[in-house]
């Protein structure tokens, strides 16, 4: 049985847990500072699975040796954004609690391909693939599959159109920068440009920007949990499944779009060896334009992060 560990027994690395244990993919393992926390969450998952007919293994700690042997390592351990703060007021809090997941699940799981959930997205992606020195294949961001599937189902909400018929593309950085393709991303084929009117179109755009503020600001403590978990799963079950799934993931980029030593969010291949390739649309000038600014973006967070720790 493969092997998944999710550091962060929160809402999200719980829930994460939760879609995975159903598609029985792994043997699950959830590790949290607090005492008794993911103990009682695995416990409880466990019990469970004779109800859903899996058999999967899930277990609690407080110990990194509990991780070892995993085939991924998911983190998603961090503060989470309370109402006004944007992802980068997280940056120093949360490069604290990445630095030091990724250097302990790595003493136990070398070999693991790491997915990181935590904001400041791209640049926790960062100091992940720096901290422990890997290729850029074993380092992925979840950003993008979150992203593209909330402007799926907001341009669901306006249509009333089959999400299976809706395929959306958002790029760039998971912040308020972030670029949705709408040129590229379409229903049955035909692009939202096409489709929708333009107005309507836009409104779909900044409220795809705004998502994740729009549910921290709603839910007034906490932020969004069930799809960034399931975007995780997903991820998760295209790379141990080696299903070679073209979804919008953070990469590191090493010239792909122009772009150098940052995390950015464009379209990958994931399989068993993790990041298998980068899918380089050809974009237009808008396109470009956006681009470059979101990158810009994720560039001054990335420096920041540089001040702070030595990588």
């Amino acid at each position: 049985m493969n092997k998944i560990s999710i550091v962060g027994a929160g809402m999200t690395g719980s829930t994460t847990a939760h879609w995975l244990a159903e598609r029985e993919l792994a043997d699950l393992v959830l590790v949290d500072i607090v005492e008794g926390m993911p103990q009682g969450k695995g416990l409880d998952m466990l019990e469970a699975m004779p109800i859903i007919g899996k058999d999967v293994e899930i277990v609690g700690s407080n110990d990194y040796a509990a991780t070892k042997g995993s085939d991924i390592i998911i983190i998603t351990a961090g503060l989470p954004r309370k109402p006004g703060m944007s992802r980068d007021d997280l940056l120093s809090a949360n490069a604290e609690i990445v630095g030091k997941a990724a250097s302990e699940t790595f003493k136990y799981s070398p070999d693991a391909i790491y997915i990181v959930l935590t904001n400041p997205l791209d640049t926790m992606a960062y100091l992940t693939l720096k901290t422990n020195k890997l290729p850029r294949e074993r380092v992925i961001g979840q950003a993008g599959v979150l992203d593209s599937a909330r402007m799926r189902a907001f341009v669901g909400m306006e249509t009333g159109i089959s999400l299976e018929n809706i395929q959306c593309y958002v790029l760039g950085g998971h912040g308020d920068e972030m670029v949705p393709l709408t040129r590229l991303s379409n229903i049955a084929g035909i692009s939202l440009k096409d489709y929708l009117p333009a107005d309507k179109l836009e409104a779909i755009v900044n409220r795809t920007r705004k998502g994740g503020g729009e549910i921290v600001n709603l839910l007034k403590t906490g932020s969004a949990f069930y799809a960034p978990a399931a975007a995780c799963a997903q991820m998760a079950e295209a790379i141990l499944k080696d299903k070679h799934l073209i979804v919008p993931c953070a990469a590191y980029m090493q010239g792909e779009y122009g772009l150098n030593d940052i995390f950015f969010g464009v379209p990958v291949m994931l399989g068993r060896k993790g990041m298998e390739k980068i899918i380089e649309y050809k974009l237009d000038a808008e396109e470009k334009a956006a681009f470059d600014k979101s990158a810009a973006a994720v560039k001054e967070t990335h420096d920041a992060l540089k001040k702070l720790v030595k990588i």
